[in-house]
């Protein structure tokens, strides 16, 4: 199981979202580069990073700082927010140099554009189902769709896709234990591989979510709040 540290970008400064509220801001960090480098530094192989802006605006915003993170530190990155266009798909993959792309609120409003995606970049393309009380929920978390999480994900699977982000919105940066029987749902519903989200908070809940069957696992506060140490969990990865 890869272990995915997170950074969110907003206004270019590393910040985490309580239940994805963007009235509810910690920021951590004002140099998102050095963060990322500290994670390498830890043993990190991936990064994953949210340009909030453009999650809840569609309008790329912090593309250059992650262009830069991809350049300097020479890491995986696999990074989301407001992709739905090829022209700002491909601007990441070939220019900037991320290595994974996750389309969620473009996956649900703009199939057009996922099978294209799809069908281009298999490879490296996530679908990013954010959940609330098992909807999926889209515009930065900010609107819900009314479909049901794993109907979405089998749909998505239908149009090619391999890996889904699975993140429950109720339980991010909330540190209160990972949505394992969501998380296990999914994993045994679509056989997908499945990157879990939301709630981590000790080393405890890594161990708990890897026994569902996910290939990762995405840790943003609980590394920033001193709960995780990332160094000692790669060394179980």
């Amino acid at each position: 199981m890869i272990i995915y540290p997170a950074i969110d970008l907003l206004d270019g400064k590393c910040v985490r979202l309580k239940q994805g509220l963007y009235d509810q801001v910690t920021r951590y960090s004002d140099q998102p580069e050095d963060v990322a480098q500290d994670f390498k530094s830890q043993g990190a192989k991936w990064i994953h990073i949210v340009d909030l802006n453009a999650a809840k605006t569609g309008v790329p915003t912090n593309h250059d700082i992650i262009g830069r993170i991809a350049a300097n530190t020479g890491l995986k990155i696999q990074t989301g927010g407001g992709i739905r266009n090829m022209e700002t798909l491909t601007r990441l993959i070939e220019d900037y140099g991320v290595s994974r792309c996750v389309l969620g609120t473009s996956a649900m409003r703009d199939r057009a554009f996922t099978e294209a995606a799809l069908a281009k970049y298999a490879n490296q393309i996530a679908i990013g189902i954010d959940a609330h009380d098992g909807d999926v929920a889209v515009d930065g978390w900010t609107n819900r769709s009314g479909i049901r999480a794993t109907v979405f994900a089998l749909q998505m699977k239908s149009l090619g896709a391999q890996i889904v982000i699975y993140t429950d919105i109720s339980r991010d940066g909330m540190l209160i234990g990972p949505a394992t029987a969501q998380t296990a749902e999914m994993v045994a519903v679509t056989g997908m591989d499945v990157i879990a989200s939301g709630g981590i908070g000790s080393p405890e809940d890594i161990i708990d979510i890897k026994k569902t069957g996910c290939v990762g696992v995405i840790v943003g506060k609980a590394i920033y709040e001193g709960k995780v140490r990332l160094s000692e969990c790669m060394q179980n990865e």
